[in-house]
């Protein structure tokens, strides 16, 4: 009788102190997310020293209820993965030592996971994945189109040049007073207004597959600022649908464009801007009758989340990835290294 494999992941790299337990690298038994959202809304942002100071009050309670949910014992583990970066290097500290400390007390392996990749293979508690495959990641602090020939590779085959979608809905959404973090709101108006205001779509080089939201972001600000100095009014449901529109547009047509340059079989759907009613819409409607098998994976498992640290830990499990005592965070970590 083959054991199943059962791994505890640990997920701190920014403002969630979160823990799950993943069977098989498929199956989730426990997902346990303590959120900082309303510790860092008055402060318009996440504040790196108040999120570590979070997750250092919460990381063995969640710990603890990950293994009650599972209904499990330390010893019933085969390893514990965790996030080793990209994040807030404070935060992520909090995580991997909190990893260390339980595969040492445990005597388990320890398996250091990229966020990024956790991300793409979420989608893999959805459906199992067929390579090759490209990720649209689209966050606060990524957005970038991956290619994957096989299991635990990456190539970035597109990137933005400056924004993230994810920092120009939070700078969109400052501009038009909306609480933190930006991205849900903006989402929410948007469904309410029309795309009847003329914004700028960044398609840079004919061939690029890179993304850039710099310009539209500067050019909602003047649209606003430039109206308020007209003694105009312009209808925040309208800006914020035209927004909207802009970045979906892009993000859609690319991803598209992408999957039929690389001929891949699967697009998959990766970050907390996949959360986005509006992208999510959109990239439905325009892979709806094609080859591509288009995966979009539930609310739950497009924030930051430990579940996919667990998946995508699986996988690097199975692949000898092993970290040690020595093991850091690293705030700036490379996927294509992995």
């Amino acid at each position: 009788m083959i054991k199943d494999e059962l791994i505890l992941a640990i997920e701190t790299s920014c403002d969630e102190t979160a823990v799950a337990i993943v069977k098989n690298g498929t199956e989730l038994l426990a997902n346990v997310v303590a959120s900082q959202i309303e510790s860092h809304k008055r402060f318009g942002g996440v504040v790196p020293e108040v999120a570590s100071r979070h997750h250092v009050e919460e990381i063995t309670v969640v710990i603890e209820e990950a293994l009650n949910q599972a209904g499990l014992e330390p010893g019933d583990l085969t390893a514990v993965a965790v996030t080793e970066g990209p994040g807030l290097v404070g935060a992520l500290l909090i995580g991997v030592n909190a990893a260390k400390a339980f595969a040492f007390a445990h005597s388990l392996p320890l398996v250091p996971v990229h966020h990024i990749a956790g991300h793409i293979y979420a989608n893999r508690l959805v459906k199992e994945m067929t390579f090759p495959l490209l990720s649209l990641i689209v966050s606060g602090g990524h957005t970038e189109l991956v290619l994957m020939e096989e299991h635990g590779t990456f190539k970035v085959i597109g990137e933005t040049r400056d924004d993230a979608a994810g920092e120009a809905y939070d700078k969109v959404a400052r501009t038009l007073n909306m609480p933190y973090p930006g991205g849900p709101h903006i989402d929410k108006l948007a469904q309410e207004g029309e795309a009847n205001i003329d914004l700028p779509r960044a398609w840079l080089e004919p061939n690029s597959l890179d993304f850039s939201f710099s310009g539209l972001k500067s050019a909602v600000i003047n649209t606003v600022h430039n109206a308020t100095q007209r003694g105009e009014v312009i209808k925040p449901e309208d800006l914020a649908a035209s927004f909207q529109a802009s970045v979906v547009d892009v993000l859609v047509e690319k991803t598209y464009r992408a999957a039929e340059q690389y001929n891949v079989k699967q697009v998959l759907l990766a970050g907390g801007v996949a959360a986005n009613k509006g992208l999510r819409h959109m990239l439905e409607n325009r892979f709806k009758g094609t080859k591509y098998d288009l995966v979009i994976p539930p609310l739950h498992l497009c924030t930051d989340n430990a579940a996919m640290i667990g998946a995508a830990g699986s996988v690097a499990y199975q692949k000898g990835t092993r970290g040690d005592m020595a093991l850091n965070g690293v705030p700036g970590l490379d996927l294509e290294a992995q």
